[in-house]
C-alpha cells in the first residue's frame, strides 16, 4: 500500500506550505469563470471537499485540459497540484491544480445524483449511490465511529467481544416473529399439502410434524435470531463480563419509521451484577457515546444540528450532562393517567408504554432521561427475575428526550426452580432451553444485562428521522433490492 496516498481529511489538516498534494475522490461540483476552474472534490473521510483551482491562463497540459472538458458531477478524478492558502472564505486551504485525470465518468445525462434536493425516499431506491451524498456520507462516518466507541467502551471495562449464534433453535423474546432457516423445497411441501387436501387425507400421521424436519438440515426447526442475549449469558458466568454485538432478525411486519427485519444489536451481560448494576453501566454507556459523538465527529454534526434537526446538539449534550431519573413504572403510569386525554393509547397499569408515552414522561414529567424498573411481568420476558411481589419482573427501559426507548434490559432469573416455572408457564418448551437451565444448576450467580439497538442510537445521535436511512442497505417488508 502506497503510504502517501493521503486522504482529504489529513491534506486538509496541513499547514500549507506550498508542498505538491495529490486529491483522489468524486467530483461535487465545477464551475468555470474566464480564466479559472474549480473542481470540488469529495472523498468521504470527511463532511468537507477540497477545491482544486485550475488557471486557464497558466497553460495547462493538453491531457489536463481536455479532461476538465469532460469532467462532471459524480466523476472520479486525480488531482496534482500545490496545497496553498485559499482567498475564499469558508475554506482555509486549496490546491492550485496543475494536472487532473479522470478516472470514472458519470454522464450528467444519466447520473441519478445530479441535482442536489433528492426526496428520502428517491435515495433509499439508490443505497449503493446515496453514501455519494453529505447526508449520508456524514451517516456513514458516524455509523463507523459509534461502532468504534462501542467496543472502546467494552474493552477499556474488561469485557469479552463474543460472538453469539445468527442461525438458532430457540427463541429468545418468546414472539414467534422469526425468519425460518431451512434446506426443505417449499414447492414438494406444498405440492404434498394440495394433494392430500385433493384426497381428503391428513398432511401427516397424528403425532408427526409437517412438514418432517428430521429432513431438515439441523434435524429440527430453526431460525434467523433475534437476539444473542441467551447465548451471551453463557459466557458471563464463565468470562464475568461480555458483549455482543452483531446482526439480529424479526419477521415483524411493521412498515414503520423505527422498524427493519435486520439490524444491529450491542448485548452485554455481567455475572454479580443486580438491577441496580445494570442501570449504572448502562446510563453510563450512553453519556460515553454521546460525548464521543460529540467531541470526535464535531464537523458532522454540526451539519446534522443545521440541516436535519435544528436543536440537535443542545439536546444531546443536555443528555450527556444529565443524571437519569429512576422511576418504577408503576409510579410513571401513575403520571400518565393523570394525562390520560392527550394520548391515543390511554395509559393503565398493565399496558406496553407506547413512544407517545416515553416522550412525554422525558420531555415534560422529569425534563430528561429516564431509566424505569419493575415491569408487569405478563408484558416482559421469561427470562426476567421476578420482584417479591410476584407481580413484576427486576426489568429496565433507558428513555431518552426525542427518541423514547433506547435500550432495554433486566436482572436475569438466576434461580432454576422460578425459571423453570416461568417457561411452563408461557408455554414454551422446556427441552429448548436445556442448555439455559444448566446455567441455574451449575454455579449459578446473579447476572443482568440489556440491549441496545444500534440504528436506534444512530437515529438518535444523528437526528434522522426513517430508521431505514441509518443502516447501509436497508431490510424491511417489501424492501430488500440489494
Amino acid at each position: 500500500m502506497d503510504t502517501e496516498k493521503k486522504l482529504i481529511r489529513q491534506i486538509l489538516t496541513e499547514k500549507p506550505a506550498g508542498q505538491p498534494v495529490t486529491v483522489r475522490g468524486w467530483v461535487r461540483t465545477k464551475r468555470e469563470t474566464k480564466n479559472l476552474v474549480f473542481v470540488q472534490v469529495n472523498d468521504g473521510s470527511c463532511f468537507s471537499s477540497i477545491q482544486v483551482t485550475f488557471d486557464k491562463d497558466a497553460g495547462l497540459p493538453a491531457e489536463t485540459d481536455a479532461a476538465l472538458k469532460k469532467i462532471t458531477t459524480g466523476a472520479s478524478v486525480v488531482a496534482q497540484g500545490i496545497l496553498a492558502e485559499s482567498p475564499a472564505s469558508g475554506q482555509a486551504v486549496e490546491v492550485q491544480g496543475s494536472a487532473i485525470a479522470l478516472i470514472g465518468e458519470a454522464p450528467p445525462d444519466s447520473y441519478p445524483l445530479q441535482k442536489k434536493n433528492h426526496t428520502m425516499e428517491f435515495l433509499r431506491s439508490i443505497a449503493h449511490l446515496r453514501v455519494r451524498t453529505n447526508t449520508f456520507g456524514a451517516v456513514a462516518r458516524m455509523r463507523s465511529r459509534m461502532a468504534y466507541a462501542i467496543h472502546t467502551f467494552f474493552q477499556e471495562r474488561g469485557f469479552q467481544y463474543v460472538h453469539t449464534p445468527i442461525i438458532t433453535t430457540s427463541d429468545c423474546e418468546g414472539a414467534g416473529e422469526m425468519f425460518r432457516v431451512t434446506t426443505l423445497d417449499p414447492e414438494r411441501i406444498a405440492a404434498e399439502a394440495w394433494k392430500a387436501g385433493r384426497e381428503g387425507r391428513p398432511l401427516h400421521p397424528e403425532g408427526a410434524s409437517f412438514p418432517d424436519y428430521a429432513d431438515d438440515f439441523f434435524g429440527k426447526p430453526a431460525s434467523l435470531t433475534v437476539s444473542g442475549q441467551l447465548e451471551a449469558e453463557t459466557y458471563a458466568t464463565g468470562v464475568s463480563r461480555v458483549y455482543t454485538f452483531g446482526p439480529t432478525f424479526r419477521a415483524e411486519n411493521s412498515n414503520t419509521t423505527r422498524h427493519l427485519a435486520e439490524f444491529w444489536m450491542i448485548e452485554p451481560e455481567m455475572a454479580f451484577f443486580r438491577l441496580e448494576d445494570n442501570m449504572d453501566i448502562a446510563e453510563e454507556f450512553i453519556k460515553y457515546l454521546l460525548k464521543q459523538a460529540l467531541e470526535n465527529c464535531a464537523e458532522d454534526m454540526a451539519f446534522f444540528d443545521a440541516r436535519i434537526r435544528p436543536g440537535l446538539l443542545d439536546m444531546l449534550r443536555k443528555t450527556a450532562d444529565s443524571d437519569f431519573a429512576r422511576v418504577t413504572y408503576t409510579e410513571a403510569v401513575a403520571e400518565l393517567e393523570k394525562a390520560a386525554d392527550r394520548f391515543t393509547f390511554k395509559p393503565y397499569w398493565g399496558c406496553d408504554l407506547q413512544s407517545e408515552h416515553e416522550k412525554f414522561l422525558t420531555e415534560e414529567v422529569y425534563g430528561g432521561p429516564v431509566i424505569l424498573t419493575d415491569y408487569p411481568k405478563e408484558i416482559k420476558a421469561f427470562y426476567m427475575k421476578l420482584n417479591d411481589d410476584g407481580k413484576t419482573v427486576r426489568a429496565m427501559d433507558v428513555l431518552v428526550p426525542g427518541l423514547g426507548e433506547i435500550i432495554g434490559g433486566s436482572e436475569r432469573e438466576e434461580n432454576l426452580d422460578k425459571l423453570t416455572a416461568r417457561i411452563r408457564e408461557l408455554g414454551l418448551r422446556e427441552s429448548d432451553y436445556w442448555w439455559y437451565l444448566d446455567l441455574r444448576r451449575f454455579g449459578s450467580v446473579p447476572h443482568s444485562g440489556f440491549g441496545l439497538g444500534f440504528e436506534r442510537l444512530l437515529l438518535y445521535i444523528t437526528g434522522m428521522g426513517n430508521i431505514r436511512d441509518v443502516i447501509p442497505y436497508p431490510r424491511a417488508p417489501k424492501l430488500a433490492d440489494f
